[in-house]
C-alpha cells in the first residue's frame, strides 16, 4: 500500500533496526483467493500450427530464402496448364468459386405502395427516382452489396432498420442462386508458384530462392484424422541454371535439422506428378529420436516428412519461364503432429481435445465466501491461530478467539466443543487442498502423502482456512443484523462443506481425465458469536 516516505525517512534516522523491522506494515495481506496459485500472472498459448509455422519461417530465412505470397485463387486454367492431362482428375479435387448475381429490381406501383407502409408517409416522385437510381448504380456495380441498405436509407433519408425492410420486399434477392465460376481455391502451392515466377523470374539475379507458407485447399470425401479440407503447405522454390535433386536433399536436411531430425533418407515417390521432371519426385524420410518408443506409427523414429521435384520444362513453358525449378514442399499439419504428438489432425487444429496441468487445475479452485471487510479478515485469521494452537486441547473447551466491534456493535467469537473426550477440532481440519495427477485431494501434510506435495501442485488452502474465511463472513452478516449464533462443520464430504469451489468445467474435464475430487474427512469445528 502507499505509504509516507518523509515519515519513514525519521523512522530511519531515529532508529534504523526498528524502522526496518517494521517496514512489513505497508504490505497489504491478500485473502487466500488472491494468493499463488489461485492468483497467477496468464500468458498466451501459441497454436501449434502457427508454432510451427513461425520456427518453419525461421528455418527458410536462415537459409537465405525470401519470404513471398503467392496467389490463394486462381483460374482452373492454370491447372490445366501445369498437370496436362491429369488436370481434370486434379480439377476434381479443387474447391469451385461462386459468386451472386447482382439482380435487376424494377419497382411498380404496388412496390411503391409497400414502401410507404414501411415509412408510414406518401414517396414523393423524386424519391422514387433516387431510388431506381441506388438499384441501377447496385446492378451495374457502382454500389457494393453491403453498401446497398446505407444508399438506400440516404436517399429515402430514412434509418438503416426501414432500408432493410424494404429490400424484403423485393423477391429479386431472396430468389438469387450463385452461379459457378472458373476460379478455384488453390490446392496445390505449386499453382501459385508457376504464376509468382512468370513475373519476376525474368528480372531478379540467380539463384531465385523464394518460400511461402500459406494455406492450400483439398476437395477431401470428407475431414478425417489425417486429412481437412484446409491445411498449410511450406514450399520453397530454387531457380537457376543448374538445378539438380542434390539440391532438394541438401534444403531438406538444412530445413529439418532446424526441427532436431537427425538422419534422413530419400527415395523416388511412386506418385509421379505431371509437373516434375521423371525421376526427381522425391520423399523425404527424416529421424526424429523423440518418435522412437512413441504410440504412433513412427515409433522406429522414421517418418515421411516432405517431397521436392524439379519443374518441367512441359508446364513451365506455359508460363515463359527458361529456367530449371526445384520446389519442395512439406505439410505443416503433418510436422506440428509429429513435433508435438497428436494423432488426429483435427484434435491439433480445431482444439477438439483440451490438456489441463495441475496448476491449471488448481487455479479454478476457489473460496466461495470471503469477508468483505478488514474486521471480518481479522475474525478469519483469528479463528485459525485459535484452531493451530489449540487444536488438540481435551474437550469440553471453549476458547475466546477475537473480540472486536464492527458496524457500531461489540461481538466476541468464540472455538468451542462440547462432547467430552474429544478435542477442540477433528483430525482433518489441517488437511490442505492439493492437486495432483488431474485430480484434487484434502490431505495432511506427512509422509504418507509426500509425493503428492512434492509433484503436484499445494493451493495453500487448509479446510481450517477457508471454513474461517466462510465465518469471518458470516461474523459480518451477523452483527449487521445484531445476532448472534453457531457456525459449525461436521464430516467433510467434499469442497462445498469447507466453503470451496472448483469450476464446473475444470469438474467434467477431471471427470474426463478419470480423475477424482478427494476433499472430505472428520473437521469437528464449532464456532459461537455473542453479540
Amino acid at each position: 500500500m502507499k505509504f509516507n516516505s518523509r515519515e519513514w525517512l525519521e523512522l530511519v534516522e531515529k532508529d534504523f533496526e526498528s524502522a526496518w523491522l517494521r517496514s512489513g506494515e505497508i504490505l497489504t495481506e491478500r485473502s487466500l483467493n488472491e494468493r499463488y496459485p489461485l492468483y497467477q500472472y496468464e500468458y498466451g498459448q501459441e497454436h501449434p500450427v502457427f508454432k510451427t509455422i513461425q520456427e518453419l519461417r525461421k528455418a527458410y530465412l536462415s537459409l537465405g530464402f525470401k519470404e513471398v505470397i503467392n496467389p490463394i485463387i486462381v483460374e482452373d486454367v492454370h491447372v490445366k496448364k501445369q498437370f496436362g492431362k491429369e488436370a481434370l482428375a486434379v480439377l476434381d479435387r479443387c474447391f469451385y468459386l461462386a459468386t451472386l448475381p447482382k439482380p435487376n429490381v424494377g419497382i411498380s406501383a404496388e412496390k411503391v405502395r409497400d414502401i410507404e407502409k414501411i415509412l408510414g408517409r406518401k414517396l414523393e416522385k423524386e424519391e422514387i427516382e433516387e431510388l431506381r437510381m441506388v438499384f441501377h448504380s447496385y446492378k451495374k456495380g457502382k454500389i457494393d452489396g453491403d453498401d446497398l441498405s446505407f444508399e438506400i436509407a440516404k436517399a429515402l433519408k430514412i434509418d438503416d432498420a426501414k432500408a432493410v425492410k424494404i429490400i424484403e420486399l423485393f423477391p429479386e434477392f431472396k430468389e438469387l442462386k450463385p452461379i459457378p465460376t472458373s476460379l478455384t481455391l488453390r490446392s496445390h502451392m505449386t499453382t501459385g508458384w508457376f504464376i509468382t515466377l512468370s513475373n519476376i523470374v525474368d528480372k531478379m539475379p540467380l539463384p531465385i530462392k523464394l518460400f511461402s507458407i500459406d494455406r492450400c485447399f483439398r476437395r477431401e470425401q470428407g475431414e478425417s484424422a489425417v486429412r481437412l479440407y484446409s491445411y498449410f503447405s511450406a514450399s520453397c522454390v530454387l531457380v537457376d541454371e543448374d538445378v539438380s535433386v542434390e539440391d532438394g536433399k541438401a534444403i531438406a536436411t538444412a530445413l529439418l535439422r532446424h526441427f532436431g531430425f537427425e538422419k534422413f533418407k530419400f527415395r523416388l515417390d511412386e506418385k509421379r506428378s505431371k509437373y516434375y521432371i521423371p525421376g526427381t519426385q522425391t520423399e523425404v524420410f527424416a529421424f526424429h529420436p523423440k518418435l522412437v518408443g512413441s504410440n504412433t506409427k513412427y515409433k522406429d523414429g522414421w517418418v515421411e516428412i516432405a517431397t521436392f521435384g524439379i519443374y518441367s520444362p512441359t508446364a513451365l513453358c506455359h508460363y515463359g519461364i527458361d529456367y530449371p525449378v526445384l520446389n519442395l514442399g512439406l505439410g505443416v499439419e503433418r510436422l506440428a503432429m509429429i513435433l508435438y504428438g497428436y494423432t488426429d489432425v483435427r484434435k491439433m487444429v480445431y482444439m477438439q481435445d483440451v490438456e489441463l496441468s495441475d496448476l491449471d487445475i488448481a487455479k479454478a479452485i476457489r473460496i466461495k465466501e470471503v469477508p468483505q471487510t478488514s474486521v471480518g479478515f481479522n475474525v478469519a485469521n483469528a479463528v485459525i491461530r485459535t484452531a493451530e494452537k489449540y487444536a488438540n486441547e481435551k474437550s469440553p473447551c471453549e476458547f475466546l478467539s477475537f473480540e472486536g466491534e464492527l458496524y457500531g456493535r461489540s461481538f466476541r467469537v468464540y472455538v468451542f466443543e462440547v462432547e467430552e473426550n474429544t478435542k477442540l477440532c477433528g483430525p482433518a481440519y489441517a488437511n490442505e487442498i492439493v492437486v495432483y495427477k488431474n485430480s484434487v485431494y484434502g490431505i495432511p501434510r506427512n509422509e504418507k502423502f509426500k509425493e503428492y506435495f512434492e509433484n503436484g501442485i499445494p493451493t495453500g488452502i487448509r479446510y481450517i482456512d477457508s471454513f474461517a474465511y466462510y465465518v469471518g463472513r458470516k461474523v459480518e452478516e451477523m452483527v449487521a443484523r445484531g445476532e448472534g449464533g453457531v457456525l459449525r462443520v461436521r464430516v467433510v464430504e467434499g469442497p462445498s462443506d469447507v466453503n470451496l469451489a472448483i469450476q464446473e468445467n475444470v469438474i467434467r474435464y477431471i471427470a474426463s481425465k478419470g480423475g477424482k475430487i478427494d476433499v472430505r474427512g472428520p473437521m469437528f469445528v464449532n464456532v459461537r458469536v455473542e453479540l
